[in-house]
């Protein structure tokens, strides 16, 4: 039977037509700060001499915009949907969504607010000040009781594996946040950290690398797992490497922050458990890329008509990629070079850009019409547009900055006959210019993109409505259980 007739209706799309919008503007605007960063890079005026537009307050807000409004608003519009579809239940609490929702858009707007202001922890990643910090646990909180909630009383037997994953980000992000954020306020808008020296430096790059793990991995994972098997209208190819992939990453990623503190005050013993625990962790992650890309065994000419399949595709191609390059910079003798080099940018880069941002695209292109019942998008010629020149500019952006950091570290290194530096750190800036050129053009291709899926998706929003469109029935949701 139908899930139209049945099911459907009894679903909140309501808050995951919410938070798909605002992925997109969100996205829009923090890889707008991005961009004039960027530009910043090779023409400083590009300040303009007022304050709050320098590139030391700036920085946090493209970060924080990029990661949190963008990728957060994409995690929860895509978790709200894939629970209630894959459990075949209604969310547990409407009122927890719309909490969420609301909660959510006011910690993005308080960083929009204060961080220009300078008004920051100075903790990467974790830079707004404690009054927004508890009403980010207040919103997870409830993010989380509607999750768990939603699975306890859940239809179905079986927990579909990118629920794994969606908990283990919500769970592990809490525990992050709480841990890393714990802070001693002396006034309003200004705290000191709990933590001192070099304890701080470790709780930062715990909480800093496993925002990436589990925010930026294991929640875009769980994404994974379910639209690139709707998409390709194909099963998982292998839903027993999906259950490794789960329990090898949530055990490894944990450990491997200390990478980050390579040549630092931090015990030498602790940089090498951290170097290790890197090296291994590229097993489950390219075994996580395998499994997604092996699933279109026997569906590989839709990639040539389905540009939606493209985008997820290829991120898995940019995940593979930077679970190759990550574990490689950890180990010392390459992050010698590495650290502190642009090398480093073009690495985070090809995992935000590539990956992250490519699979929330996708999947927000393959939600849209089915959240305001439309048979497709407005315009496929549009999302193949968008398709290539997100490509190229990912692509531009990052061999910039490998080709720029490499550039760096050999020049910091090198050395004349008498022991002193051969070359200046002015010099070493001018040599990268070009390169900071380059990562603007590539930049502006991404943002170009992101407007261009911003006019599609207010076409398809504002078309006249057909009935209830869906991706497939009750008995397809949980495609991995057919194999």
């Amino acid at each position: 039977m139908s899930e139209t007739s049945q099911v459907q209706p009894d679903y909140n799309y309501k808050v995951v037509r919410q938070f798909t919008i605002m992925t997109v503007i969100w996205g829009i605007i923090g890889m707008l700060v991005g961009v004039l960063l960027a530009a910043q890079l090779f023409a400083p005026a590009l300040n303009f001499d007022i304050p709050w537009l320098t590139y030391s307050r700036l920085r946090p807000l493209h970060t924080n915009a990029v990661i949190f409004a963008f990728g957060g608003c994409a995690l929860f519009a895509t978790s709200y949907y894939i629970v209630q579809r894959t459990c075949q239940v209604r969310l547990f609490s409407d009122k927890l969504a719309a909490f969420t929702f609301w909660g959510w858009q006011a910690v993005i707007l308080s960083a929009v607010i204060t961080l220009p202001l300078g008004l920051t922890s100075s903790k990467e990643y974790a830079e707004l000040e404690w009054p927004i910090d508890i009403l980010i646990t207040l919103v997870w909180v409830a993010y989380a009781i509607n999750f768990f909630g939603t699975l306890v009383v859940r239809k179905t037997s079986h927990i579909y594996v990118a629920n794994w994953f969606l908990g283990a980000f919500i769970l592990t992000v809490a525990v992050l946040h709480i841990g890393n954020s714990m802070a001693v306020p002396v006034s309003m808008f200004k705290s000191y950290s709990l933590y001192a020296g070099a304890v701080d430096a470790m709780m930062q790059w715990w909480y800093g690398h496993n925002a990436v793990g589990f925010f930026l991995t294991a929640g875009f994972l769980g994404m994974m797992y379910y639209f690139v098997p709707k998409q390709a209208g194909r099963p998982v190819y292998s839903y027993r490497l999906s259950i490794v992939h789960f329990w090898a990453l949530v055990s490894l990623y944990i450990w491997a922050g200390p990478h980050h503190l390579h040549y630092t005050a931090l015990p030498d013993w602790t940089q090498s458990l951290g170097m290790v625990m890197s090296v291994i962790l590229f097993v489950p992650s390219w075994g996580g890329m395998i499994n997604g890309i092996m699933t279109l065994s026997g569906a590989w000419h839709k990639l040539r008509t389905d540009p939606i399949l493209r985008f997820l595709i290829v991120s898995l191609s940019f995940y593979g990629m930077s679970t190759f390059e990550g574990p490689m910079m950890a180990i010392k003798t390459v992050n010698a070079l590495s650290h502190y080099t642009d090398w480093t940018v073009g690495h985070v880069h090809s995992g935000a850009l590539g990956w992250v941002a490519m699979v929330s695209i996708g999947s927000i292109y393959h939600l849209v019409p089915i959240l305001f019942g439309q048979p497709k998008m407005y315009s496929i010629r549009l999302i193949n547009v968008h398709f290539w020149l997100a490509t190229i500019g990912v692509v531009l952006y990052i061999v910039a900055m490998w080709i720029s950091g490499v550039l760096q570290g050999l020049m910091w290194r090198a050395i004349n006959a008498d022991g002193t530096l051969a070359y200046s750190f002015v010099e070493s800036l001018e040599a990268s210019k070009p390169f900071y050129v380059v990562r603007f053009i590539g930049g502006v291709f991404v943002v170009a993109g992101m407007l261009i899926m911003a006019y599609n998706c207010y076409m398809t929003i504002r078309a006249p409505k057909t009935e209830e469109v869906e991706s497939g029935n009750e008995q397809t949701e949980a495609l991995g259980a057919a194999k």
